[in-house]
């Protein structure tokens, strides 16, 4: 039989369930609106992160390129200044040959103005930490000499230099080119 108690009780819980469900609608209406908010939101954060990010490569292209055109003209003109200082050797030189061209040439002045410009180009080598290797007399060391030929020499030590052929040169302790030298055996 049916209980009376027993279908108010399910009649009343149906219409909890019913309203639950009416008020379920509107809460996801709710939070449709904001969950549509929300997206719009991180629309225009990714939009702003987007934004950003194609500046800062664009930033980053700039950078690369500028530091690209910095190296190359450091490149370019790494020797101006020494350059600029090797020009008066070169005018100097210049002006040794025009006067040794010159009908009543005196060779002390040619000698004097040829020493006067060998003084001019050992200082300014000076100047740009080149240095000569001039080892005669020393031990060969084969770091900072190039053996031409060996020869026996009575009362000379093995491996000492007899004669340099060539002088070696040394920039900033770097070596450049080695001496030319001639060892005794």
């Amino acid at each position: 039989m049916i209980n009376e108690e027993n279908i108010s009780d399910d009649v009343e819980q149906e219409n909890v369930e019913v309203e639950g469900i009416v008020e379920t609608e509107s809460e996801q209406e709710v939070s449709h609106e904001e969950l549509h908010l929300m997206l719009e939101d991180s629309r225009n954060k990714a939009d702003e992160n987007w934004n950003a990010y194609l500046r800062s490569q664009a930033e980053l292209d700039n950078i690369n390129k500028r530091s690209a055109r910095e190296l190359a003209n450091a490149h370019k003109f790494a020797v101006e200044k020494f350059v600029a200082e090797l020009l008066p050797v070169h005018d100097s030189m210049e002006m040794g040959v025009s006067a040794a061209n010159e009908e009543n040439a005196e060779i002390s002045s040619l000698k004097e103005g040829m020493n006067l410009t060998l003084k001019m180009f050992a200082d300014l080598m000076e100047k740009f930490n080149v240095q000569a290797i001039n080892p005669e007399g020393e031990k060969f060391n084969p770091e900072l000499h190039q053996a031409m030929s060996m020869q026996e020499v009575e009362g000379a030590d093995s491996n000492t230099i007899l004669t340099v052929v060539q002088k070696g040169y040394l920039l900033n302790d770097r070596l450049v080119r080695p001496a030319m030298v001639i060892v005794a055996k």
